[in-house]
């Protein structure tokens, strides 16, 4: 062994995520695991939930506030959206 650069004994877990647009990265126990992964499990579905929340209520509002008021039935399809962030802008004149 040595001792400035002692042996690693493994497996090692790693959680890694963006949080409020800062990477964090924290080593996980053995005993945590499981639980760990049982939340992420449960997180990814929700996410999905969401994002599909998302795309149908983009679609909804791009029917209610940007179509002609006699084509107001949408397409068929599977296309969803990205999520995106959104913004209202507004223009005043000077």
């Amino acid at each position: 062994m040595h001792p400035h650069r002692p042996q690693r004994h493994g497996p090692y877990h790693k959680l890694a995520y963006v949080h409020r647009g800062r990477p964090v990265c924290r080593f996980v126990r053995s005993a945590c695991l499981r639980e760990i992964q049982k939340r992420l499990a449960n997180y990814k579905k929700f996410r999905g939930i969401i994002d599909r929340w998302i795309a149908l209520s983009i679609q909804c509002g791009m029917i209610e506030f940007f179509s002609r008021p006699s084509v107001a039935k949408t397409k068929g399809g599977s296309h969803r959206p990205a999520p995106a962030k959104a913004r209202l802008h507004s223009s005043r004149p000077n």
